[in-house]
């Protein structure tokens, strides 16, 4: 099992510390982009999603390091995390008033019933993308103890220097004793401009040989020897088989496993493997209110979970629990609360309570 570091006795340690970009996105609702003529604002980010609800919901002490703009989105994004309970270690940029440095812009709508979401991104000269190994002091971040360490795929594709930021991170939290993580989210768009599958490969790679702990199954290995992607349960378990047999070093992985009937009905359930037994959580049939940062709120509440020493099934029902709330909510981060949460994960239904 994980060894976590609760020797950590500084008022000051904290839980878990995310490694990625801030982001804004834009909303317009079920009305495609085309047709827009208002957007509602998400302060987003893989890895800033899973501080977040780990901080707002969960009441554990996080952190993240990224990238920081002083300008008015960059102002906007900020006072967001501030709300949020997350405790910022920003790399500032001064914006030149034309082209940037930026925060990114993601554009997402809601689709709704046969019509899909579309996603499509504006990440030119992202102020994340400038960031490189030496620009944070992990020794003084670390300094009162950290407990366990994220970073993700998406932040990977950003620029070649993320891969050597992102294994400095690992190394710093590892020797600071804490369980490092990572998300594969692969994301095609991103990756196409930046080397495609077979630099995402290489990449993940890298990477996955200082991970602890795996959010996701399919590695672009995969996909480039040929091999398809199994639907369904056992092909979950195939996936993952695969991963340990290529990175054995990993002790957990967990991923969610949905089926999209539309956009707006989906089926529900998390996987996972903790040192070699598969544990499955209840499968749930939701209405989706907007399906955006639910795998994170997953990976979230699964953090949660062995964060506190809960059996690996109660922490993986968390996180199941978890995802799902999320996509009640609009936004990419949640509005539960850990009552609700658990709620959930022990079997409890929408019923009103008085």
């Amino acid at each position: 099992m994980l060894s976590l570091n609760n020797n950590v006795e500084h008022k000051n340690a904290l839980d878990f510390m995310a490694l990625g970009a801030l982001v804004h996105r834009l909303d317009p609702g079920i009305v495609p982009f085309r047709k827009a003529n208002e957007c509602k604002i998400h302060v987003s980010g893989g890895e800033y999603n899973c501080a977040a609800n780990l901080a707002d919901c969960f009441g554990l002490k996080t952190g993240l390091a990224t990238a920081m703009v002083n300008y008015p989105i960059g102002h906007l994004i900020a006072e967001r995390v501030r709300a949020m309970g997350v405790k910022p270690f920003y790399k500032h940029f001064e914006h030149d008033g034309v082209r940037g440095p930026n925060m990114a812009t993601v554009y997402s709508d809601r689709g709704y019933g046969n019509r899909a979401p579309e996603v499509f991104y504006n990440r030119c000269n992202e102020a994340a993308g400038l960031l490189e190994a030496g620009d944070f002091d992990w020794k003084t971040i670390f300094a009162d103890g950290v407990r366990w360490f994220h970073s993700g795929g998406i932040f990977a594709a950003l620029s070649p220097t993320m891969p050597d930021l992102i294994i400095e991170g690992m190394k710093a939290a590892k020797a600071a004793g804490a369980v490092i993580s990572f998300d594969l989210n692969y994301r095609e768009k991103l990756w196409n401009v930046s080397g495609g599958k077979e630099r995402a490969a290489g990449i993940f790679d890298s990477i996955l040989e200082h991970v602890d702990v795996l959010i996701g199954t399919d590695l672009p290995s995969n996909s480039l020897s040929g091999q398809p992607k199994e639907p369904g349960l056992s092909g979950c378990e195939a996936r993952i088989a695969r991963v340990l047999h290529r990175h054995p070093q990993i002790k957990v992985i967990a991923t969610a496993l949905r089926e999209e009937h539309s956009a707006n009905r989906h089926s529900w359930q998390a996987v996972a493997s903790i040192d070699g037994k598969i544990y499955v959580s209840p499968k749930a049939e939701l209405d989706v209110y907007d399906r955006v940062g639910s795998g994170d709120g997953m990976a979230s509440g699964f953090f949660y979970g062995l964060l506190t020493g809960q059996p690996p099934q109660e922490a993986l029902n968390l996180g199941w629990a978890h995802g799902g709330l999320l996509m009640s909510y609009p936004g990419d981060t949640t509005m539960a609360n850990l009552d609700q949460v658990r709620s959930i994960a022990h079997g409890d239904t929408a019923r009103i309570r008085r």
